[in-house]
């Protein structure tokens, strides 16, 4: 049976009931009557389907325009005109021609001008769309067990949003709880490379609106009145004589409704009234109020409070210990040791780490012990392919440009609660890929995967960091060791000293040109092994990408489906080596985007001014399609570029396109004193298509301007002697309030189109516009970063 917990109460439990396994009954008759699909319609739609349940559930299946065509709306909406996300802009983009890219030069199928990550991702998870299941419960409830992780993002308001619109129910009726980790999903429970919303949109509005088709088919049945006459506004359907019913009152008799008297079709844009409208956080109240419950905060029975002491470099492993003293200590219950160091159980946090600091231990030194920056920088550097063409008679541009490691420094540190038994075991943690967690954790414990239970705790920050489940994993041998439930938490020095970071890199480019013509560009990206052992590679092959015939490691066929450069830049070649170093790396937000992106924007800075061209004119003769033309257009505009400015102060531009999404940042920075510069102003435009909230996009981009400045100018992790130096926000310098700019303008062009990726669109538009503000503001030519470092 369906969920039966409705309202906040429901939402507090730390454990979600999960919705049933499909039970298919009969399809929706469409209306043979067709009508032209939406101005957002993409090139498939989902149908849906009823589930045998006491209430009214409704799953989505995945389906072919050619197959169910797009009918019309016959029950009626109230028609309010959808309001405009902020600021007019130029007129719509236009798709842009495929142009020719190094990964089709190689066979691969795809690349990002064509399908992206995102859309390879979208692909995989398709075949499990219809798995996907919205309720109504008698207490009036729309309940949607969403299968991705809330990390701050706003993903569970964008998604009530949508539930909201095409249901006619009010925002503060719909629940979002997060489903535990569902193995029948197979590849539709992974968040990341800004999919949650692009892979959503269809499968969640169409439940909505086939369960708001059902609810005014039941009260139409109820009253003896034509379905069409009917109306749905604030979760109830009204009659033309008065007569309203809430849905609640209709959750039952809908759940007998087969074939609904009416098209089960989301709305055309124009009636939108939730969609597109600015929406607060509909979990802010909950957050502020402490309500909103982190992994820290649940109260699983004996879990008992638990950290790990380790070792003094990267990967090191135990030499000797004693632990007499801290097993004395006051509420110490157990002291257990694992592959990755000491652990510590106590009756508080605060007893742990004093008795974690009691222990006296030698550590043998780890495999990179014998590495400083230095020595990286090196390997890094040796690792480049030469460049194709020599700039024999051709005039060139080359730059090199160093990239620091970054800790993702989510403000909530890693948590997770296991409780492993002999014949099962139990989790509680914050999971952007949980099937694979699940899988895992299994095979560590040795366990059935049917009897590991993976729940999905909401996050407080990820930027990439919860992709993975090292402290799940850790947790896990440490309640089997102690033969106890424990909760583990990693302190913020344990992430920044031995948890996972954006890896270091270093990027050859040469540019030729002649006759006011960039002929060749050339792109050199070495880093540090990424790892991507969270799944990605299974579903990439779900999505009909065989690396291995292609002869690509995965880490190459992430960089080819994510990387393209936006500028008509003569023949270009983008390559992608990797050194590989046992250092802890993860994915960090925009990945390879981050610094691939911001070495081509600092290289287009220096081509123009090589070219005696303004650096926003520059680009915009070469963007290769009219949306980035039209991004760029407004934040120049907006932001007055090229307006005088005094000594040791100027502007910078950025602009970067991916995931359906493209964003051009324009920002002013002073660097009298070039060692505390600071951004004062950013004007930022972006078109992501179509936009379910203003201001959770708005807060998005607000976001990756910080990340910007934060990894341009002054955070980064060094390593000395195969240790990480910093260990807290003391020492890593991300950006404080004094660093923010106080003026921030940000502009949303109008609806386009279905909606793209947001979350790692900004950071690189963000990083380069910094990095080239700075570069103007003190006629320097940086190329290492973060500057001050």
């Amino acid at each position: 049976m369906p969920p039966a917990a409705t309202g906040p109460a429901a939402e507090q439990s730390s454990t979600d009931q999960q919705p049933p396994a499909p039970q298919q009954l009969p399809t929706d008759q469409q209306s043979p009557t067709p009508q032209q699909p939406p101005a957002d319609a993409d090139r498939r739609r989902f149908l849906t389907y009823l589930l045998a349940a006491p209430t009214l559930t409704v799953a989505a299946r995945a389906g072919l325009d050619a197959v169910a065509p797009t009918t019309a709306r016959a029950a009626a909406t109230a028609p309010t005109p959808a309001p405009t996300p902020a600021q007019p802009a130029p007129a719509a983009p236009a798709a842009a021609a495929p142009s020719a890219a190094p990964s089709q030069l190689l066979g691969l199928p795809g690349i990002p001008d064509i399908v992206d990550l995102g859309q390879a991702l979208q692909v995989a998870g398709l075949p499990t769309a219809h798995l996907l299941v919205l309720e109504i419960t008698t207490a009036g409830r729309a309940v949607l067990h969403l299968p991705r992780l809330e990390v701050g993002q706003g993903l569970t308001t964008t998604v009530a949003m949508m539930v909201a619109e095409e249901l006619d129910a009010r925002l503060t009726d719909v629940d979002v709880p997060l489903s535990d980790s569902r193995p029948d999903l197979l590849f539709n429970q992974l968040t990341g490379a800004s999919n949650s919303v692009r892979t959503l949109y269809d499968p969640v509005r169409g439940a909505a609106a086939a369960a708001r088709a059902r609810l005014v088919t039941a009260a139409a049945r109820r009253w003896s009145l034509p379905a069409e006459t009917l109306r749905t506004a604030d979760s109830a359907v009204t009659a033309p004589d008065g007569r309203r019913a809430g849905y609640g009152e209709l959750a039952a008799e809908a759940a007998a409704v087969v074939v609904p008297a009416v098209p089960t079709t989301p709305k055309p844009p124009e009636q939108r009234r939730v969609i597109g409208r600015p929406t607060g956080r509909i979990d802010a109240r909950d957050i502020v109020t402490g309500r909103a419950k982190y992994a820290g905060d649940l109260a699983v029975p004996g879990a008992v409070p638990t950290v790990v002491a380790r070792p003094t470099t990267i990967n090191g492993t135990l030499a000797s210990l004693d632990a007499s003293a801290a097993r004395a200590m006051p509420g110490v219950l157990a002291v257990v040791t694992v592959p990755t160091g000491v652990a510590v159980l106590a009756e508080t946090f605060d007893q742990a780490l004093k008795a974690r600091d009691a222990l006296r231990t030698t550590w043998n030194p780890g495999p990179v012990a014998a590495l400083s920056d230095p020595d990286i920088r090196g390997k890094l550097r040796a690792a480049h392919a030469p460049f194709l063409i020599p700039p024999l008679l051709t005039q060139y541009v080359d730059g090199e440009f160093d990239f620091a490691f970054v800790n993702h420094a989510p403000m909530e540190v890693l948590t997770a609660i296991a409780d492993v038994r002999p014949n099962r075991a139990e989790f509680w943690f914050a999971a952007q890929t949980p099937i694979v967690a699940q899988q895992t954790l299994a095979a560590e414990l040795g366990l059935p995967q049917d009897a590991v239970t993976v729940h999905v705790v909401r996050g407080g920050g990820s930027f990439g960091r919860r992709l993975f489940y090292d402290a799940a994993v850790e947790a896990a041998r440490i309640s089997r060791a102690a033969g106890r439930p424990v909760k583990l938490m990693w302190t913020r020095n344990d992430d920044m000293r031995h948890g996972r970071m954006r890896p270091a890199s270093h990027h050859r480019v040469r540019a030729t040109y002649g006759l006011g013509q960039v002929l060749s560009y050339e792109h050199r990206a070495a880093t540090v092994t990424t790892d991507f052992g969270h799944g990605l590679g299974e579903a990439l092959t779900a999505a009909g990408f065989q690396l291995s015939v292609a002869g690509l490691s995965l880490a190459q066929a992430f960089f080819l489906l994510s990387q393209s450069n936006p500028y008509n830049m003569g023949v270009p070649t983008q390559l992608l080596a990797e050194v590989p170093l046992k250092i802890p790396t993860g994915s960090w937000r925009s990945v390879y985007s981050g610094t691939v992106r911001v070495a081509d924007e600092i290289m287009a800075d220096e081509l123009a001014r090589r070219l005696g061209q303004d650096p926003v004119a520059f680009r915009r003769t070469r963007l290769r399609e009219p949306g980035g033309r039209a991004v760029l257009d407004t934040v120049a505009r907006a932001g007055h570029w090229g307006r005088a400015m005094p000594a040791g102060q100027a502007q910078g531009i950025g602009y970067h396109a991916e995931n359906g999404g493209r964003a051009a940042y324009l920002v002013e920075i002073d660097a009298t004193d070039p060692e505390q510069p600071r951004v004062t102003k950013a004007v930022i435009a972006a078109d992501v298509g179509t936009v379910i909230n203003p201001t959770g996009l708005e807060a998005q981009l607000t976001g990756a301007l910080i990340d910007g400045i934060s990894v341009i100018l002054q955070a980064g992790n060094h390593i000395d002697g195969g240790a990480v130096r910093e260990g807290s926000f003391g020492d890593f310098h991300y950006a404080r309030q004094r660093h923010t700019p106080p003026v921030v303008e940000i502009h949303l062009l109008p609806p386009s189109g279905p909606p793209g990726g947001a979350g790692e669109l900004g950071v690189p538009a963000a990083s380069a516009a910094v990095a080239n503000a700075y570069a103007r503001a003190t006629g320097t030519s940086p190329r290492s970063f973060p500057i001050n470092f």
